[in-house]
């Protein structure tokens, strides 16, 4: 696929865990003062937004624009009933919703593209994917010299925290206790291995990492 950029436009509603989850993971009770929910709520989504960039990932329903500098094109490949390389992959993972696909030419005209007619959607898998229809191609023209091509889309687990992995919240929760319990920089004279850390949050999260080309 071609260079792009990524920006989140709608975040997601929930967290992973709720706070009183994690506070009953760090033996906290519910008489704790409102500075430190408040901080404990930070740590969960800085853990969040650490997991979902490690893994390339969207947990909670989310919505993100995928700009592109151009469209991929290649010969037909009758064959395989489409153009061999004509694809375009929605990172992030677990893919929703395409909703919409825009590109502006080089006088500045914005044209929205139809589904099933100028595009059709495959969601199947860990990313999904953007294709001309059979026997068509995508849009050759001159475009717009920065970020012509625009993909709004949906994607996440799901709209709450229960449809996020447990193997996804585990190194979350292993993440909110190191930095509740050591809130400056850490060594290993103060009793503390950050390669232990570092190794048990990885391996919780690499099964579902996505590859980035």
């Amino acid at each position: 696929m071609a260079e792009y950029n990524l920006t989140l436009i709608t975040s997601p509603a929930v967290e992973p865990m709720t706070l009183t989850e994690v506070k009953a993971y760090l033996r906290l009770d519910d008489t704790s003062d409102d500075s430190d929910d408040i901080y404990i709520s930070s740590l969960i989504t800085v853990a969040r937004e650490y997991c979902e960039e490690y893994q390339h990932r969207a947990y909670v329903t989310q919505t993100w624009e995928l700009s592109l500098q151009k469209f991929p094109i290649d010969e037909t490949d009758l064959l395989n009933n489409n153009l061999s390389n004509s694809i375009i992959e929605i990172p992030k993972g677990s893919l929703k919703t395409i909703n919409s696909v825009t590109y502006k030419d080089s006088a500045g005209v914005v044209t929205t593209m139809e589904p099933e007619i100028d595009y059709v959607v495959s969601s199947r898998g860990i990313l999904g994917r953007i294709s001309p229809p059979f026997g068509k191609i995508f849009p050759v023209c001159l475009l717009y010299p920065l970020d012509p091509i625009v993909i709004n889309f949906t994607c996440g687990y799901g709209d709450d925290e229960a449809k996020i992995p447990g193997r996804i919240k585990q190194a979350m929760l292993l993440l909110i206790s190191h930095w509740y319990e050591n809130r400056m920089v850490i060594n290993n004279l103060r009793g503390v291995t950050p390669e232990e850390i570092s190794f048990a949050v990885t391996t919780l999260l690499l099964k579902d990492k996505i590859t980035i080309l």
